[in-house]
């Protein structure tokens, strides 16, 4: 849902973005309380009901010759603005099965079995209390959380380096986000208008052959988009799903670096010659080159962070807080089925199936995301608003129940904020007997890691470097004089730790280089990349793998692939679980080298872990 970072691969470690974090689910949290203060007559001279209610049922009509479309202006925010909510998300969904996590099936095991059942839970918790009662079909209610009051809470009370909880609970998000849609889209549909229905799928398909178009592609998307949602909103089909059907239909690919390198060649021209034709040109080309899904994103999130999400709030989360409301709450099944769904529901399933899986060993965890944490994100994940406030609207007929079930909304949430801070406080303090980062998170893979020397040499020297770090390109004479010290009695293992807000070729250096590796010259490649550090712009990166006689259609091809973005990112989610700050970062065996790093120490440390055993994180 809206609110989410960018992923970290290109940011370095260390670092979470809280800060971007916090914002919308703060302003979020603004509006409810805003909402609520008006539906209690704080603000209001009139009876609060009457104040609020009358405000958000005023009607708005909109006519185009005979056809006219009449709204209230809570239908506005709920049917027509929350469209371009569910349309971002979307497109995240669409980006996430493309090129994010949910590519990999060993790093989307985890979460998406946690999301299934941390769905499955919450809705047989809330029929066991609503079991036999009219509102047993509201039990839609308790199966998604709220992604962006998620992540504003794991800023505020998460672990100091979240990274891999963070993407653990964002691909868990995704998978929520699918399963609340199907669930809006198939059981809270009442009555269907078949010939609408073919119009919005019509207008679908329009949508799709949009992306075959050589320009001006935006207005016709825009105009379809109305017509879809029109068509949508006549079928009887909530029309927030047209929204999602765009979306999830607008290409999404990895900026190819033919298309890259042909926007900086044009951008040079203007430089060179600047006039408005070059201007157009280099404009056009740079816009191209990044995907329609991409671009959609990145214009309509701020949109929804900071004005949609927070009216929706503060049309929906008014709800009155008198003591007769608050006792029909307190003995109410309803209620008392959502508050038990959210807090309960979420932990034990998110945190239930994923303790199951780390005993069977199904799926890949990774360093930093413990059983801990993921409790923490768990009993977070209770906190239910956005969707569970929509779907309040859609299964509950009854204002009175939906004052009821408002009120347990806003309770869940601050239950679940409350046991995520007990959790996240109590795992914190279980500090380990050695402070975080003075023991490699990952135990070297020679299946997985690029090793130099035998795979089973008795010493084990790694490096978290960055290509574009000068003190990086220093040290590997110093790597050449201890491999040739040593010889076949030590391995030496490179791993990525991209600095990019200081280096900002280091993420594709780094990315190049995996490609490389495919090829089998990822030595070769990472010596060229060190040689010319000033020289790495995508057709720099190109033209050393031209260079080197590599398939250059299949090395622009994994440069793009999600395996490769996620084995870096890997890397320096790796770095980030240990806290590690900058480049080189060494490890003698398993534990962290402090201090100078040239080739006479390195060897003194090497020699001296002689004397310390056997590494325990061996293979």
């Amino acid at each position: 849902m809206p609110g989410r970072p960018q992923r970290i691969a290109t940011a370095p470690a260390g670092t979470s973005g809280g800060a971007a974090d916090k914002r919308p689910a703060a302003l979020l949290l603004l509006a409810t309380f805003a909402a609520v203060l008006w539906a209690n007559g704080i603000w209001a001279s009139a009876p609060a009901a009457a104040s609020y209610g009358n405000f958000w049922d005023t009607t708005v009509q909109v006519r185009a010759g005979g056809t006219g479309l009449e709204l209230t202006l809570r239908e506005l925010v709920n049917d027509a603005l929350m469209a371009v909510f569910f349309f971002v998300v979307g497109l995240e969904v669409r980006r996430e099965f493309a090129l994010g996590e949910l590519t990999n099936r060993s790093r989307a095991v985890v979460p998406v079995v946690a999301a299934a059942a941390g769905l499955a839970v919450p809705a047989v918790i809330f029929l066991a209390f609503t079991a036999g009662t009219e509102n047993a079909g509201a039990w839609g209610v308790v199966i998604s959380t709220d992604t962006a009051f998620l992540l504003g809470a794991l800023a505020i009370v998460g672990p100091k380096v979240p990274g891999r909880l963070r993407i653990f609970l964002l691909t868990l998000a995704v998978v929520d986000d699918v399963a609340a849609l199907s669930v809006i889209a198939v059981v809270y549909t009442d009555h269907l208008e078949p010939a609408a229905l073919v119009l919005a799928f019509a207008g679908l398909a329009a949508v799709f052959c949009t992306r075959y178009l050589p320009r001006g592609r935006g207005p016709v998307y825009a105009v379809l988009a109305v017509l879809t949602w029109l068509a949508f909103y006549a079928s009887g089909v909530h029309p927030t799903l047209a929204g999602v059907g765009i979306a999830l239909l607008v290409p999404v690919f990895a900026p190819s670096r033919h298309q890259v390198e042909h926007a900086l060649d044009l951008a040079r021209i203007f430089r060179q010659s600047p006039n408005s034709g070059y201007a157009r040109a280099a404009a056009s080309s740079l816009r191209e080159s990044i995907s329609i899904n991409e671009r959609l994103h990145s214009a309509y999130t701020p949109y929804v962070d900071y004005l949609i999400l927070p009216l929706f709030a503060l049309a929906n989360a008014g709800v009155r807080l008198d003591g007769a409301t608050l006792d029909r709450a307190a003995r109410s099944p309803l209620a008392w089925g959502i508050v038990s769904g959210l807090v309960l529901g979420k932990f034990l399933g998110i945190f239930g199936a994923s303790a199951v899986l780390k005993r069977l060993r199904i799926g890949e965890f990774g360093p930093g995301l413990t059983l801990g944490r993921i409790a923490g994100g768990a009993a977070l994940s209770g906190i239910g608003f956005t969707i569970a406030l929509f779907i309040i609207g859609l299964a509950v007929e009854d204002p009175v129940l939906q004052n009821e079930a408002r009120v347990a909304v806003l309770a869940a949430s601050v239950l679940a904020f409350a046991a995520g801070t007990v959790v996240f406080r109590v795992e914190e303090r279980r500090r380990p007997a050695v402070p975080p980062g003075q023991i490699l998170a990952r135990p070297v893979d020679p299946g997985r890691d690029h090793v130099v020397g035998p795979p089973d040499a008795p010493l084990t020297l790694v490096e978290y470097g960055d290509y574009e770090c000068p003190f990086c390109s220093r040290a590997t004479g110093t790597i050449m004089e201890v491999r040739e010290h040593f010889g076949p009695e030590l391995r030496y293992v490179w791993r990525h730790f991209p600095l990019s807000r200081v280096h900002p070729n280091a993420v594709a250096a780094a990315e190049a280089a995996e490609a490389a590796a495919r090829q089998g010259q990822f030595l070769p490649y990472s010596a060229h990349l060190f040689e010319h550090q000033d020289d790495l712009l995508p057709e720099d990166l190109l033209r050393a793998a031209e260079e080197m006689g590599l398939d250059m259609e299949r090395f622009e091809a994994d440069q793009r692939s999600a395996e490769v973005s996620n084995r870096v990112l890997d890397d320096a989610l790796d770095a980030e679980s240990m806290d590690l700050h900058g480049t080189p970062t060494f490890f003698i065996g398993a534990r962290r080298h402090h201090g100078p790093y040239d080739a006479a120490t390195l060897i003194a440390a090497l020699e001296a872990s002689r004397l310390s055993g056997p590494d325990p994180r061996r293979p």
